[in-house]
């Protein structure tokens, strides 16, 4: 349940704390992430099937289970990428799918945005977002890992909303994506060339601004021909994990469970 803490802190429960008032540099929020994600791994259980998240603070998750594992923890894991797969399976995390565990226990995994009074997400700006969303579907408890910066009020205020498409015909998906009002550019890798999801998709990120109706808008880009899926992950996260110059908070969605 939601429950109010000290100023400049989200509503939830706080279950550390640190000193510092200022914003943290790159360094620090490396740091900070890396606090979070230990706290998700703790909640790993002996015999889980655990949802292995996609980008910078889910390797901080892989990491702390990697030795967790090597310390004797069993778990089987389901990676969001080929990128998690090789890092799992690299530090020895047995891996599976959807065909041997159709179920899992946990993912933990982190997001681009966080609205504060929903938990409702924008992933996607690392690529994984089709994969994150089966996983996250297939999970009897989302946990996101984030620092603060990712905290806000309003969905779509600092980041676009990543959209996978099919390649075929993906201009005309694009201009019925516009005609929704929201802007979308194409992304493109480093090499110049456009990116390509782990699926052989096109992601364009639609630039929208601060969503009024972030579950409408949900609706309307997945119901577009051509669409694959959206970054938007509405009323699927149990438990945020935020880490904080002032300390750790934790919100936990209405009806969760509470470790």
């Amino acid at each position: 349940m939601f429950r109010q803490l000290a100023p400049r802190a989200a509503r939830g429960a706080r279950v550390t704390s640190q000193a510092g008032q200022d914003a943290p540099t790159p360094v620090d929020r490396d740091a900070c992430k890396r606090q979070a994600a230990m706290v998700a791994v703790a909640m790993v259980q002996d015999g889980m099937v655990v949802g292995l998240g996609t980008g910078s603070t889910a390797a901080f998750v892989i990491d702390g289970l990697i030795a967790r594992v090597r310390d004797g923890l069993r778990i089987v894991g389901i990676p969001t990428s080929e990128r998690s797969a090789r890092q799992a399976r690299d530090g020895g995390i047995k891996l599976t799918d959807f065909s041997r565990h159709p179920g899992l226990d946990l993912t933990i995994d982190g997001a681009d945005e966080i609205a504060r009074d929903s938990l409702d997400l924008i992933k996607g700006l690392g690529g994984a977002l089709l994969r994150e969303k089966i996983v996250a579907a297939a999970s009897a408890r989302l946990v996101i890992v984030a620092d603060s910066p990712k905290l806000v009020t309003r969905l779509g205020g600092t980041v676009p909303v990543p959209v996978e498409v099919v390649a075929f015909g993906w201009e005309t998906t694009a201009a019925r994506l516009t005609r929704l009002g929201v802007n979308p550019i194409q992304r493109m890798a480093q090499d110049g060339t456009a990116f390509r999801t782990d699926g052989g998709n096109l992601i364009l990120d639609c630039h929208v601004g601060v969503i009024a109706d972030p579950a409408r808008l949900e609706h309307d880009l997945s119901a577009t021909i051509g669409v694959v899926e959206t970054g938007l992950f509405i009323a699927m996260a149990a438990t945020v994990l935020v880490a904080t110059p002032d300390g750790l908070v934790r919100l936990d969605r209405p009806g969760q469970p509470v470790d």
